[in-house]
């Protein structure tokens, strides 16, 4: 049995590549992952592989209690995208590009880095302005059936085979799309 995405991708959603593509990957993560940081490049050679086919939505999933920083980070990332669409996804990369220098200082750094103000990311991490959303998505994501990082969902529906492997992701995204059209 194959769980759904219980929220479908909206205009809320961080998406990467061509709105309108018929292939959808959403990877529920964390930046302070040790598997999601091996699934980066991953996700990274499939979109270069598939191109305008495919969009990505990145929804967070702080695994708190392991990862002490995956919250704030998270709350980095929403904090420049604020700013401006784009530098979410430019902090998503640093962040993954980065895991292992996660404080508060590092966040703001890589902020000032990617060409965000990095004194309204940190007084954002200050205020918990986006801690709700980061808690929303993670709720999301355990009603989707998301019980560990990374969880992806090909076209809505969750991929339960190996991540690790581009070419597997590959033929899962293509076949859900000959699903759809039949």
């Amino acid at each position: 049995m194959s769980a759904e995405l219980i929220k479908p991708v909206g205009q809320d959603d961080h998406i990467r590549g061509n709105a309108s593509a018929p292939l959808t990957l959403v990877e529920y993560g964390d930046f302070e992952c040790p598997y999601c940081g091996m699934a980066y490049p991953i996700v990274k050679r499939v979109e270069r592989e598939l191109g305008d086919e495919l969009r990505v939505v990145f929804r967070h999933f702080p695994l708190r209690q392991q990862h002490p920083h995956a919250s704030h980070a998270a709350e980095a990332a929403e904090a420049a995208g604020a700013q401006r669409a784009e530098l979410f996804w430019d902090m998503h990369d640093m962040l993954f590009e980065h895991q292992d220098a996660l404080e508060d200082q590092d966040l703001v750094g890589y902020a000032k880095d990617i060409g965000a103000n990095a004194a309204e990311v940190a007084r954002a991490l200050t205020d918990g302005t986006y801690e709700k959303i980061v808690r929303d998505d993670f709720r999301n994501g355990v009603q989707s059936g998301v019980n560990g990082t990374p969880t992806f969902y090909v076209n809505g529906v969750r991929f339960d085979g190996s991540w690790n492997d581009p070419r597997e992701l590959i033929v899962a995204l293509r076949s859900h799309e000959a699903t759809a059209r039949a």
